[in-house]
Parts: C-alpha cells; sequence; structure tokens
C-alpha cells in the first residue's frame, strides 16, 4: 500500500499534457513549432507569430530537401527559423543596432571579427579563432522596419554558414504589406 499512492501520484501527473507547446531540448524552455508551406516561392506569412513579415521560402534543393521550421521561443519571446544546415534565423522585436553590434564585434577578446558587407540595414561579419583556423563562422545582423515596429534578424549563432548562406537568409524575409 505504501508504494501505491506514489505509483498513482507518477501516473496521473504524467497524464497530464499541454497542447502544442513543447519543450526545447537544447535550451529548456516552451517552444511552439510549425511548419511552414513547402513550395518554393511560396512567401510564408508570420502574422500567425504576430510579425508582419513575409519569409521566402528558401529552395529545398539548397537545402536538401528540407522544410522550413517555424519555432516560437516562449520564455525569451524570439522566433527561429530553421531548414537543413544551410539555413537558420531567428526574429526579435526590439530596436536592431548595428553601430552597438559593430562596438561589441571590436571588443570580442576571443574571436577575430572582419565586416564583409555594411549598409544601414544590414551587418554581414566574419569570426575567426586566431588559434584555429579552421574556425570560421559568418553571421549576419539585419534590422527591418515595419511601420512604427523594429525586428532585428540574425543567423542562428550556434550554426555555421558560408557568405551565400547568410546572404540567401538576409534576403528571405520583407515587410508584409497591408491588405
Amino acid at each position: 500500500m505504501k508504494h501505491a499512492f506514489p505509483l498513482a501520484l507518477v501516473l496521473s501527473l504524467s497524464a497530464c499534457g499541454g497542447g502544442s507547446t513543447t519543450t526545447d531540448t537544447t535550451t529548456g524552455m516552451d517552444s511552439t513549432a510549425t511548419v511552414a508551406p513547402a513550395a518554393t516561392g511560396t512567401p510564408v506569412d508570420l502574422a500567425a507569430h504576430d510579425l508582419p513579415l513575409l519569409l521566402m521560402a528558401p529552395d529545398k534543393q539548397l537545402l536538401g530537401g528540407a522544410e522550413p521550421q517555424v519555432v516560437w521561443k516562449d520564455e525569451i519571446g524570439r522566433l527561429e527559423v530553421r531548414a537543413g544546415e544551410h539555413f537558420g534565423l531567428t526574429i526579435v522585436e526590439e530596436p536592431g543596432d548595428i553601430a552597438r553590434k559593430k562596438a561589441d564585434l571590436d571588443r570580442d577578446l576571443l574571436r577575430k571579427n572582419t565586416i564583409i558587407k555594411e549598409t544601414p540595414e544590414l551587418l554581414v561579419y566574419r569570426s575567426e579563432f586566431p588559434d584555429d583556423p579552421s574556425l570560421v563562422y559568418i553571421h549576419f545582423l539585419q534590422v527591418l522596419k515595419v511601420g512604427d515596429r523594429s525586428f532585428v534578424v540574425e543567423d542562428i549563432p550556434e550554426l555555421r554558414f558560408n557568405e551565400q548562406d547568410v546572404e540567401r537568409m538576409a534576403a528571405s524575409l520583407s515587410a508584409k504589406q497591408p491588405a
């Protein structure tokens, strides 16, 4: 009888489930995932995540046939879009500051950072570890303004991209025109 109560408690609590919210095993944070439409050239409307943005679905041949996965990270208020190994970006609603990002890159004591491309809305840079020339990462930061809202788009920092991947990701988002 002593063991029956804890067993019943464990079974009843494990039966409790929550709808479409899952826990991301890499970060331990709640997230909601959706799969974007597969048609190449078909824009994905991100309005379901309260973002007035359109994502142009990447060419599946370039991504090894991978479908774009759109995941909302509840805890940190960030939208992640991943498709294979060559497409991964995050979108956060906040005022973007490219000058501050450049200053952060200049102060980085661990990596050597080189600016590849800079416009008022886009910063593409290369990060290298001086003691290991094989560790080269290409990153970007993009500021998109839609009306009075501002969004910061960046690559997922844990993933490795080349310059073509970064250019493709930076060009994949656009403002949704009001109906």
